[in-house]
């Protein structure tokens, strides 16, 4: 099987996705990074009425004029509502803030006059009753959890969360906290992957490490499709004797393609078992981390519902020589801001296996098959700051 292009084999996973039709209603306490499930209006204005936008005092501003002296006819404290004007009396219009004021016995003393209608929110400013606040397919975030809240509601239809079921494969795992033997690493991508699809409002199933056998690999992957919407494995989809788990989707279910034009991360398949969908990842823990962001990620946020399931991606200017190879590669890069340019540094060591070079790293600089980058060119980045 020839290696296909990324932008290729997204296009087409993209066309394979069926969202979720789950909904369920969670209060805005516990719908942080879900996916609204419908379009939100506000019930009511925001603010309810005009208002003083600072401490200061409420004037008619064709009957002020500076230095002169008023009366102080009311104080109203934030979270009041002041009584009715005389009949015969001039409404306010205008704050003059408290520092340009000069408080005397029962008057105040206007040392400055601001402009008309200065200081002062009208009403309905910020959000009218009735208006499109929220739409189906956003990402509840703290900001947008915030603007729901101002306006009085307190529960959201959402779709409900995805369970995603992940599983290691490999004899030579360990995890943390154990002594580890000859030969033997520590399963850093079942920390990654838990932590990458969290942070996408997702639910995990942990299957922890499947022996590199071919019964143990059939069985976890059954029980992976009997309890979740879609199947997460890193490691045993390359060619080595024991990599089983290409094998045993070709058996449990089907393997719609297998090794990508990309790197790191060549050995990345996908398919179904038992017809629940299936993305195996590769083993290496900066090659997982890579195929996860540019490739599954945006399948799994389709999949949940998001309208905005693309990586955010913008320019940098790089600093450093390149020769592309035979595949399309992601760089580790930092981005630093010189003289108002976003300059891009490379970090030394780009092998597959140097998770450090993700930690150091703020973005994923692409650099397609055969480019030669030298200083000074521009190149589209991935920016990791919600990894």
């Amino acid at each position: 099987m020839s290696l296909r292009a990324v932008d290729e084999v997204v296009e087409q996973l993209l066309g394979l996705v069926k969202p979720t039709v789950k909904t369920e209603l969670r209060t805005i306490d516990e719908a942080l990074n879900c996916c609204t499930a419908q379009d939100i209006q506000s019930p009511i204005n925001v603010p309810p009425a005009d208002n003083s936008a600072m401490d200061g005092y409420a004037i008619a501003y064709s009957d002020a004029s500076p230095q002169a002296s008023y009366r102080v006819s009311a104080r109203i404290p934030a979270g009041y509502v002041g009584s009715r004007l005389e009949p015969g009396t001039v409404g306010a219009d205008t704050v003059v803030m408290q520092e340009n004021t000069e408080l005397v016995g029962d008057e105040v003393k206007l040392l400055s006059l601001p402009d008309q209608f200065e200081n002062v929110r009208s009403k309905g400013q910020d959000i009218e009753a009735g208006a499109l606040i929220i739409r189906k397919g956003d990402r509840l975030s703290a900001r947008t959890l915030s603007l729901i809240a101002s306006v009085g509601v307190a529960e959201v239809q959402v779709a409900t969360p995805l369970r995603i079921a992940i599983m290691s494969t490999g004899d030579e795992l360990v995890e943390p906290g154990n002594a580890v033997a000859p030969g033997q690493i520590y399963n850093s991508n079942r920390y990654a992957l838990s932590a990458m699809l969290r942070n996408m409002g997702m639910e995990v199933v942990d299957l922890g490490i499947v022996a590199d056998t071919p019964e143990a690999t059939e069985r976890a992957l059954l029980e992976a499709a009997s309890m979740s919407d879609c199947i997460l494995t890193s490691g045993g989809v390359s060619v080595g004797e024991e990599d089983h788990v290409k094998a045993a989707v070709e058996k449990l279910g089907k393997l719609e393609l297998w090794k990508l034009s990309i790197k790191p991360g060549k050995p990345l398949a996908y398919g179904e078992v038992q017809g629940v969908p299936f993305f195996g990842l590769p083993g290496n823990p900066v090659s997982t981390f890579v195929t996860f962001h540019i490739v599954a990620r945006q399948y799994l946020l389709a999949m949940q519902g998001f309208s905005d399931y693309e990586p955010f991606s913008v320019t940098g200017e790089s600093d450093f020589s390149f020769k592309g190879g035979g595949r399309r590669e992601y760089l580790r890069v930092q981005i630093q801001n010189i003289e108002g340019q976003t300059r891009l540094s490379k970090f030394p060591n780009q092998g597959s296996g140097i998770m450090t070079s993700v930690v150091w790293a703020d973005a994923l600089a692409m650099v397609e098959a055969g480019q030669v980058v030298q200083p000074g060119d521009r190149l589209t980045i991935y920016p990791m700051a919600l990894c």
